[in-house]
């Protein structure tokens, strides 16, 4: 099974032909209101390709706490361990731009709140997989990658949005997934190639590097390879890593090597890149499968 620690949010979906500039009102084409965050996001991507999900995180009690949940109860994933706080919901602001690209702003509240202590050592003790993310606590992140570590538990780590934590755990993590910006992020940080052999060699651990339309690229020890994008007519590119991420994970918990893996989830993502909107845009197993044929 596969744990998800991470965020929720309500996302706030604007439609435009230009995202606006500094000190500029532009009216959108479109507003939608629907589930975000990373961590829903990946686990709801996860679940809905056949992973069996518990997601782990917060939200308020508030009224935008039930869209951030709507997507996760819809795809069967576990929220039992969603803790309800007195922060307000998670929000993020999306504009979407005519040629898909996007530019987001986030408030983290209740996110910030989020507990490793949630993921109890009987539910770890049942995981193979746990996939985590940075729009959590950055403490509580390091404390459930050396658990994950020490019960043998495959971990994900999706360094985003790029962030500095300890060397130590970061060298306990399974796979370290980062697109091109936050490779050139943990780079600079670490004194490397921004390549996942440059990371993967610096740290040890295994590492994916996500290329966009250029697909992706993994490395670990003297093994490295790359998987290519599939292309679509893109429509919306938000949630697209997200959905890699998802998908790699369930496909790992499958038991599949990690190089089909990655061709799955850049098939699922590509799928994804092909609709609007966030979680409403992640691929269900029967529409991959369709999808792959």
């Amino acid at each position: 099974m596969i744990i998800c620690f991470g965020s929720l949010n309500a996302d706030m979906i604007f439609q435009m032909d230009v995202a606006p500039k500094s000190g500029q009102t532009l009216l959108a084409n479109s507003f939608t209101l629907s589930a975000g965050g990373k961590g829903a996001n990946q686990a709801v991507a996860a679940a809905r390709l056949g992973g069996e999900v518990a997601m782990v995180g917060a939200v308020g009690s508030d009224a935008l706490a039930e869209v951030a949940l709507e997507h996760l109860k819809g795809s069967d994933c576990d929220v039992s361990r969603v803790a309800v706080t007195e922060r307000p919901t998670g929000c993020a602001s999306v504009i979407v731009d005519a040629s898909a690209h996007n530019s987001i702003a986030v408030a983290m509240g209740a996110n910030e709140l989020a507990s490793a202590a949630s993921v109890d050592e009987d539910l770890l003790a049942r995981a193979d997989v746990l996939m985590m993310q940075m729009e959590s606590d950055k403490g509580e992140v390091e404390a459930l990658l050396k658990r994950a570590k020490k019960a043998g538990v495959k971990s994900i780590l999706n360094l985003a949005p790029a962030a500095r934590i300890e060397i130590e755990a970061l060298k306990d993590c399974g796979i370290l997934v980062v697109n091109e910006d936050e490779a050139a992020f943990v780079a600079d940080w670490l004194g490397c190639e921004a390549s996942a052999t440059g990371i993967s060699r610096t740290l040890g651990i295994c590492v994916i590097r996500t290329l966009g339309s250029d697909g992706a690229e993994a490395a670990e020890g003297d093994k490295a390879f790359k998987v290519d994008a599939i292309a679509v007519d893109a429509k919306d590119t938000t949630s697209a890593g997200d959905c890699f991420v998802g998908a790699l994970a369930t496909f790992l918990d499958k038991k599949l090597p990690l190089k089909e893996a990655m061709q799955q989830a850049s098939r699922a993502a590509a799928i994804c890149c092909s609709r609007h909107g966030s979680q409403i845009s992640l691929p269900w197993a029967n529409e991959l499968a369709g999808f792959v044929k």
